[in-house]
């Protein structure tokens, strides 16, 4: 048995999603771990990560509507405002989403539908970078 780890750091520049499939599985491909798991985690309580399409753009657009509308940026429905009227909400979307998923990867490739991309989801307004730790595991 294996392992590797990996931080990679990603700029968001606004609230959205952002795609690191690309990046992901490059290193992946890098590793000496031919099949294994996958853990990617983000290591923030105002962003969060998640596996959706990535061949219509619409379908990014319409998740990140819904979560505005689902969690508006209303600064009297929230007593947490240290970082701003976005920060609250910022932490509801990402207790909603996703901290961390788990992604087999077979012939060091990760087993993705063909469909389906990594995305960083940004839920604060201003640009940041994010960090995101992957781990993996296998033989």
């Amino acid at each position: 048995m294996k392992q590797a780890q990996h931080q990679l750091t990603v700029r968001a520049q606004s609230q959205g999603l952002v795609e690191i499939t690309r990046e992901v599985a490059a290193w992946v491909a890098e590793q000496s771990i031919d099949d294994g798991l996958l853990t990617v985690f983000i290591r923030h309580t105002s962003a969060s990560i998640l596996i959706q399409e990535n061949a219509d753009p619409n379908v990014q657009r319409d998740l990140e509507t819904f979560l505005a509308k689902l969690v508006p940026e209303e600064p009297q429905a929230y007593r947490h405002d240290s970082e701003g009227p976005d920060d609250m909400p910022a932490h509801i979307k990402g207790a909603l989403t996703s901290t961390q998923l788990g992604i087999p990867v077979s012939d060091h490739r990760m087993m993705l539908g063909t469909w389906q991309g990594i995305y960083l989801f940004e839920h604060r307004r201003a640009p940041r970078d994010r960090e995101i730790v992957l781990h993996l595991i296998g033989d």
